[in-house]
């Protein structure tokens, strides 16, 4: 019988789903990785509270260490064990784990977590045919599911939240995951029974949400030359990392580009399916690609390259980078 498997968006385990059995945690994405190793310890101490937790990278994993974890009769208390970087397990202990995992004792709560990637692609393989053992996997998230995080976070904490008010949230506080969740949650109880807007959100991170990397470059993709320069100084002077606004630029080129190259007469949410942007965002890209063709996009992009490689390295001047950038784009979308 195959691992059973879960998202790591999923309700959290009880303990009948954790002990005597073993959790498999796979992605790259460390904060949803974490965040089931948390669930696991919490679900453990739920049924024991004075339950051992302990840790270990899987390098240690040595057949002296497997032996303990297959020996339950000599614990005297219902453990939770958490082996990290199983892609690092030694070959000869492999074989040890597995024989471990198709019986595991009934009072230990086992969670491998693997880092993503093909190295130790052949033991997560057999663990994944065994009975006893759950995977729950973590995809890293693209820039367009981002608002959808920032929702779902939302309403865990017991908050809805408009789908433009997210988007804002995830301008103001960047992709770090961990950030973004403590950002929603934040809001979720300051503005407990309410739901969240563009204002509220705004009131706390107007300052940031205001001069972002992405707001630079939407202002510039769409002509307003002097409000994308005022943003940039703004965003400079708080201590905006220059490679987060050629980033930005380069997003929005790529979403410029695709939505001028999408077939015409489909549906919004398909469009924005196609584009590989949240649906709100397909009004912004129809109003800033009114000024662009293929030819001035094509400038766009190398004048973004050209950019990037300065801020990494190849210039000296991140600001004067920066300000040359803006002044390009707007340039060519005049024309």
């Amino acid at each position: 019988m195959a691992a059973s498997s879960r998202s790591s968006a999923s309700r959290g385990p009880s303990p009948a789903d954790v002990l005597g059995r073993i959790t498999l945690v796979t992605g790259k994405e460390e904060f949803l990785n974490e965040r089931t190793v948390v669930a696991v310890r919490a679900a453990v101490r739920e049924h024991d509270a004075e339950a051992e937790i302990s840790e270990a990278t899987a390098s240690e994993l040595t057949m002296a260490v497997l032996g303990e974890l297959a020996a339950p009769s000599l614990f005297s208390t219902t453990r939770c064990v958490v082996v990290r970087a199983l892609e690092n397990l030694p070959e000869e202990s492999a074989a040890g784990l597995l024989t471990y995992a198709a019986d595991p004792a009934d009072d230990v709560a086992i969670v491998l977590v693997h880092g993503g990637g093909p190295k130790g692609s052949g033991t997560l393989n057999k663990l994944r045919k065994i009975a006893t053992v759950t995977e729950v996997k973590s995809t890293e998230l693209r820039a367009s599911e981002l608002p959808r995080f920032v929702a779902g976070e939302a309403r865990a904490a017991g908050a809805g939240i408009d789908e433009e008010a997210a988007e804002a949230l995830v301008q103001a506080v960047g992709g770090d995951l961990r950030s973004l969740s403590a950002a929603a949650r934040q809001l979720a109880s300051d503005f407990a029974g309410e739901r969240i807007s563009v204002e509220k959100v705004g009131r706390y991170f107007g300052g940031r949400a205001e001069a972002t990397s992405f707001a630079v470059a939407d202002h510039a993709f769409a002509g307003r030359r002097a409000k994308a320069l005022e943003e940039l100084r703004w965003a400079m002077d708080t201590g905006t990392a220059p490679v987060l606004v050629t980033s930005a630029f380069a997003a929005g080129a790529r979403g410029l580009a695709r939505f001028s190259g999408a077939p015409r007469g489909m549906r919004e949410a398909d469009l924005a399916r196609e584009v590989g942007v949240p649906p709100w965002k397909i009004r912004t890209l129809r109003d800033q690609v009114r000024g662009w063709d293929s030819t001035g996009l094509a400038g766009a992009i190398r004048a973004v390259a050209t950019a990037d490689a300065d801020i990494k390295g190849a210039g000296s001047d991140p600001a004067y980078t920066l300000e040359r950038l803006v002044l390009t784009v707007t340039e060519l979308r005049t024309r």
